[in-house]
C-alpha cells in the first residue's frame, strides 16, 4: 500500500500531527506488532495533544502572564495566613464554571499579582481563557482607544474572556469616565463569566475610591457579593521570597538530576 497519498491527505486535511505521527510507524518495528485499532489510536492520540497544545499555548499568550505564575509556587508561609483549603479548592475552577468571582487584598509585595495570576494559568491549564489588566495603566490606553476608534471592539474582547484579571484595583479615586468604563465591562461579565481583583484597599473603603454613590452600587454589587476572598496578612514583601523559592527550588532540582546521574 503507498501512504504517500494518505499522508498527503492527511495534511490537507490539516491533520499534520496525525501525518507526522504515520510517518513515524512506517518501518518502527515497535509498531508491527500492534492491532489496527491499536496503530490508529496512537495517531489519534498524536493530533489531540498536538491540538490541546496549541490550544494552551494560544491561552497563555493572550493571558499576558508572568511566566512563573503557577499553583504549585504559591508560598504558604504561617506569616502570610493564607486559607490554603479555599485556594487548593480554587485549583478545580469550578468558581469558574460557576461564574463567581476572586478578590485578593493585600500590601504592596505581598503576592497579590502572583496568586492572581497564577489561578488565571491554571484557568488556561484547565482551557479557560484568561487576560490581565492592570488597571491604571489600563484606563490610559482605554482613552486612545476611543481616538482610533477601537474602543467597542477592546470592551467586546474583554467582556469575553472566562478570566479577567482587574490588578490593582482602587489604587486611586476614579474620574467619571473610568467608573462609567469599568461599569459596562463588570456589567456585562456579570453572572456570565468570572472576575478576579487586586487591591490594597480593604473592601470595605472600595465605595469611596469609586466615588459617584450610584455607580459605585452597581460595580461593587457586581464584583463583591458573590467573590471568594482571600487576605494575605503578611508586611513581608514576597518579592524577595519569591526570588529565594526559585533559588532553592532549581538548586533542588539540580541536586536531583545529579543524583539520577549517578
Amino acid at each position: 500500500m503507498l501512504l504517500s497519498p494518505t499522508i498527503e491527505k492527511l495534511n490537507t486535511l490539516r491533520l499534520k500531527a496525525m501525518s507526522k505521527a504515520l510517518e513515524a510507524q512506517i518501518g518502527n518495528v515497535e509498531y508491527q506488532d500492534l492491532t489496527f485499532e491499536e496503530r490508529l489510536g496512537f495517531l489519534i492520540d498524536a493530533e489531540v495533544t498536538e491540538r490541546e497544545n496549541k490550544k494552551l499555548a494560544r491561552l497563555l499568550s493572550s493571558a499576558k502572564l508572568r511566566n512563573d505564575a503557577c499553583m504549585q509556587a504559591i508560598i504558604y508561609k504561617p506569616s502570610r495566613k493564607l486559607d490554603r483549603s479555599l485556594i487548593l479548592s480554587l485549583e478545580t475552577c469550578q468558581w469558574i464554571a460557576n461564574r463567581k468571582n476572586v478578590i485578593i487584598i493585600g500590601s504592596t509585595g505581598a503576592g497579590k499579582t502572583f496568586m492572581a495570576q497564577a489561578l488565571a494559568h491554571n484557568a488556561c491549564m484547565k482551557g479557560y481563557s484568561s487576560h490581565c489588566l492592570r488597571l491604571p495603566k489600563f484606563f490610559n490606553e482605554l482613552a486612545l482607544t476611543k481616538a482610533d476608534g477601537s474602543y467597542h471592539r477592546l470592551i467586546k474582547s474583554l467582556i469575553n474572556f472566562d478570566v479577567l484579571i482587574l490588578d490593582d484595583f482602587a489604587m486611586s479615586s476614579l474620574t467619571e469616565e473610568q467608573r462609567r468604563e469599568l461599569l459596562e465591562i463588570v456589567e456585562e461579565r456579570y453572572d456570565r463569566k468570572s472576575t478576579i481583583i487586586t487591591s490594597q484597599l480593604p473592601v470595605k473603603l472600595w465605595h469611596e475610591a469609586i466615588g459617584n454613590s450610584t455607580i459605585a452600587d452597581a460595580i461593587l454589587d457586581r464584583l463583591v457579593h458573590n467573590a471568594y476572598r482571600i487576605e494575605i496578612d503578611s508586611k513581608e514583601s514576597m518579592r524577595d521570597a519569591r526570588h529565594i523559592y526559585d533559588v532553592q527550588t532549581n538548586t533542588e532540582q539540580l541536586e536531583e538530576d545529579s543524583d539520577e546521574k549517578k
